[in-house]
C-alpha cells in the first residue's frame, strides 16, 4: 500500500519531506562503493599495487554539501600497504586524502567540483586500519581508522577513559586528531586533575604518532614514528589533512564514571547573563562540575543544559547507563521535526524557525522525561557519547575563544546578547537564518605537560594551542540547514564580532568559517590575514615549512589547503 499522508506526499522535485531527510542522512553515513571492472582499473590506474583493490566510491560529507561522485578509492589493510599507494599515488601525479566516516563540514578532504577524471585517490582507514592494543598501564595504540567509540569501549574494558570527548562515537581517531577535536571539560572548584587526562584537546595526548612522509635521503617516502618530544611531531599533531597518520600511542588516565543530568527550566537570560548578576549561570555551574554544554534552540527562551560531575557513586536519583546514546529524541528525527524541517526545505517556508525552535526544545524536554535520561549515570563512555549519525544533519559554524577562566561568563554573556539582537533584527525584516541551535562548550588548553613527557611539543595548528592571559577556551557553535536564506550573511556578521571583540579568537578547523554575504571558506581576509594571526606568524611558518617539507610533492593536499596552509 502506498502512504498519501501529507507527511509523507512528495514536493515538487519528488522528495517527500521525511524522505529528504533519510536520503540526506544515508547517502552522508555510508560511502556509496561500486566494484571496479579490473581492465577499467588496471588502464586508469596502471601499476597500482596488486595487494591493494581499488573501486569506485562517493564522498559525502556531513551534511552532503561537498560531494564528489565516482572517484577511485581503496582500502588498505596495514599501514605498509598505505605506504605502497601513497608511493604509487607520488610516481603517477596523483593526491591521496584519508577517509574516515566523512563527519565533518570543511573542504579538508574533498572540494566541492572534485570529480572523478581529478587524480583524487580516497584512502578508507575505517575498514581496516583499526587496531587497538595498551602499550602499558597508561598508553593505548590505535590505528587511526578506529572509531571514538570502539577506542572508548576498548579502555573501558580496562579501566581506562578520557576526561572528555566529542559527542558522535562515529568519528574516526584519524580525523579527531587531525582537527584538534574536543569535549568539554575544566577542572571544577577544587578538582585534581588525573594523570593521562587532559582538558585540551584530543591531539594533546598523542605520545607518538606514525605517518608516511617524504625521505630525502632515500628520495621517496616513507613510514616514521614521531616522538612527542620531537620538534617536527608539533605540526603532525593537528595537521588538517596536510599529512597521512596510520598509527598513534595515546596517554589515558583511570576511568572516572559520570553523573550527567540534564535541565531545561533555567531561562537563557539567566544562565547567559552578564557577570555578577547572581542566579544559575554558566559560569556557577562550570565551577561546581567543570563540565558543561548549552544547546540553545533558535527563537527559544529555555536552552537544554548538560551538567556533567564526577561520581565515583551512582547517585540515588540517577539511572544507571550501560551504552552510550542514551537520548533516543534526539538520535532520530521526531515526526514532529521532520515534517517541519521538510516543509522549510521543500516549500522555501523558512519563516519556520521559530515554530521549529520550540518544536526541538519542546522534544528535548519532554523526551528527557521520557526516556529517564534527565539523570543518567556510568563509566565516562555511557555519559559523553550521545550523538549517531541519524540525528538530524544541520550546517556548522564554529570558534574558540580563548579566554581566562575568570571572563568565561563575560564572553558567554556577549556574544550570545549579539546573537540574540541580530538574530531578532533580521526576524523583523522577515529573514530567518537559524533554524537550529547555538551550543556552547567549555575546555582548557593543550598544556603539553598533559603528555607526561619531557620537551613535549605543543600541538601548532590547534585551535586550543596555549596563548599568553588564557586558559580556557569557549566553544562557540551556531547549526543552521542548509541552504538557509541570509545564513552566509548573518554568520559573517558574528565572525566579525567574534574576530573584532575577543582577541583570542580561532577558527574550528572542521565546520563554517571565513564567510562573505553569500559563501564561507572564502573570505581572503580570514584565511589569508586572520587565521595565520591568531596563531602567531612565526608558529604559523613553522607548521606550513614542516608539513612543505613531510610532503614537498603535496600528495596529501587538495585545492583548499593549498590555498590556506602557506607561509606568510
Amino acid at each position: 500500500m502506498v502512504d498519501h499522508s501529507p507527511n509523507n506526499s512528495p514536493s515538487a522535485d519528488g522528495w517527500s519531506r521525511r524522505g529528504f531527510l533519510r536520503s540526506a542522512a544515508a547517502l552522508a553515513a555510508v560511502p556509496v562503493l561500486l566494484a571496479a571492472d579490473p581492465a577499467v582499473a588496471a588502464a586508469e590506474l596502471p601499476g597500482f599495487p596488486a595487494e591493494v583493490e581499488p573501486y569506485r566510491s562517493a564522498y559525502r560529507n556531513w551534511v552532503g554539501e561537498i560531494t564528489a561522485d565516482g572517484l577511485w578509492a581503496c582500502a588498505p589493510a596495514d599501514a605498509g600497504q598505505v605506504l605502497a599507494v601513497v608511493d604509487w599515488a607520488w610516481r603517477n601525479g596523483w593526491r591521496v586524502r584519508a577517509r574516515g566516516s566523512s563527519h565533518g563540514w570543511s573542504p579538508l578532504t574533498i572540494t566541492e567540483g572534485t570529480g572523478a577524471d581529478d587524480r583524487v585517490l580516497l584512502v578508507d582507514t575505517a575498514s581496516r586500519l583499526t587496531g587497538l592494543s595498551l602499550d602499558s598501564d597508561s598508553a593505548v595504540r590505535a590505528g587511526t581508522g578506529v572509531t571514538l567509540e570502539a577506542l572508548l569501549t576498548f579502555l573501558e574494558g580496562h579501566g581506562l577513559g578520557l576526561a572528555a570527548a566529542p559527542a558522535p562515537g562515529d568519528l574516526t581517531l584519524g580525523g579527531a586528531l587531525a582537527i584538534d577535536a574536543h569535549g568539554t571539560a575544566v577542572p571544577a572548584d577544587g578538582e585534581e586533575p588525573v594523570p593521562g587526562h587532559t582538558y585540551g584537546s584530543l591531539s594533546n595526548l598523542v605520545l607518538s604518532l606514525t605517518a608516511v612522509v617524504w625521505d630525502g635521503g632515500s628520495g621517496g617516502y616513507v613510514l616514521r614514528t614521531f616522538r612527542r618530544d620531537e620538534a617536527d611531531c608539533a605540526a603532525l599533531l593537528t595537521h588538517l589533512g596536510r599529512a597521512l597518520v596510520t598509527e598513534v600511542v595515546l596517554r589515558v588516565g583511570a576511568d572516572r564514571s559520570l553523573r550527567c543530568v540534564s535541565r531545561t527550566d533555567v531561562p537563557a537570560a539567566e544562565l547567559f547573563a552578564a557577570p555578577g548578576s547572581g542566579g544559575r549561570t554558566l559560569d556557577g555551574f562550570l565551577s561546581r562540575s567543570g563540565r558543561v554544554e548549552a544547546i540553545w534552540f533558535a527563537f527559544t527562551e529555555y536552552p537544554w543544559l548538560k551538567e556533567w560531575s564526577i561520581a565515583p557513586v551512582r547517585p540515588l536519583a540517577s539511572r544507571h547507563v550501560t551504552s552510550p546514546y542514551n537520548y533516543p529524541f534526539s538520535d532520530n528525527v521526531p515526526t514532529v521535526v521532520a515534517d517541519l524541517v521538510g516543509r522549510m526545505v521543500s516549500d522555501a517556508a523558512w519563516y519556520l524557525a521559530p515554530v521549529l525552535g520550540n518544536a526541538q526544545l519542546d522534544v528535548a524536554a519532554l523526551g528527557l522525561t521520557a526516556t529517564l535520561s534527565s539523570d543518567i549515570w556510568g563509566p565516562s563512555k555511557n555519559t559523553l557519547l550521545y550523538i549517531r549519525p541519524t540525528t538530524l544533519r544541520v550546517g556548522a559554524n564554529g570558534y574558540a575563544v580563548l579566554t581566562r577562566r575568570a571572563d568565561v561568563q563575560r564572553v558567554v554573556h556577549e556574544f550570545t546578547s549579539f546573537y540574540r539582537e541580530r538574530l531578532t533584527a533580521y526576524a523583523a525584516s522577515g529573514r530567518f537564518p537559524v533554524n537550529g541551535s547555538v551550543e556552547i562548550r567549555v575546555t582548557g588548553l593543550d598544556e603539553s605537560s598533559d603528555a607526561g613527557v619531557a620537551g613535549a611539543q605543543v600541538p601548532a595548528l590547534s585551535a586550543v594551542r596555549p596563548r599568553e592571559g588564557a586558559d580556557t577556551a569557549v566553544w562557540l557553535d551556531v547549526l543552521t540547514l542548509p541552504g538557509t536564506p541570509h545564513a552566509e550573511a548573518f554568520l559573517r556578521e558574528l565572525e566579525e564580532f567574534l574576530f573584532g571583540r575577543f582577541e583570542g579568537t580561532r577558527v574550528e578547523w572542521s565546520k563554517g568559517w571565513g564567510y562573505t554575504e553569500s559563501g564561507v571558506w572564502s573570505d581572503e581576509a580570514v584565511l589569508g590575514t586572520r587565521v595565520p594571526e591568531s596563531f602567531g606568524g612565526a608558529v604559523w611558518d613553522a607548521a606550513v615549512e614542516v608539513l612543505d617539507r613531510l610532503d614537498p610533492h603535496r600528495v596529501f593536499s587538495n585545492g583548499f589547503l593549498d590555498r590556506v596552509l602557506v607561509r606568510r
